[in-house]
């Protein structure tokens, strides 16, 4: 272990940083779609949601007009169908 540290000497933490940052990346480009990371991913999200009911947290909720300012495109054409449909109805 000396001889690591003399050749790397202060440095050897942000060798280990990297190669841990790596490492983790990989495993969670891996994780990301396996039956646990789902599974886990929806009781966190139910957990925010408690967290909401319960304090009244509201920071913690989803907006449900974000994919507005997401997909912009897709808004403006969701708009002009809406548009024509409520011309169709006589609206």
């Amino acid at each position: 272990m000396d001889m690591i540290y003399r050749m790397f000497g202060d440095t050897l933490w942000i060798y280990t940083a990297i190669g841990g940052s790596l490492l983790g990346a990989a495993f969670l480009a891996w994780f990301r779609n396996t039956h646990a990371a789902l599974y886990l991913m929806s009781k966190f999200d139910a957990l925010l949601d408690g967290l909401v009911d319960r304090f009244g947290w509201d920071f913690l909720q989803d907006d449900p007009e974000a994919w507005r300012k997401r997909y912009p495109k897709v808004t403006k054409k969701v708009d002009e169908l809406e548009a024509r449909i409520k011309k169709l109805e006589g609206k």
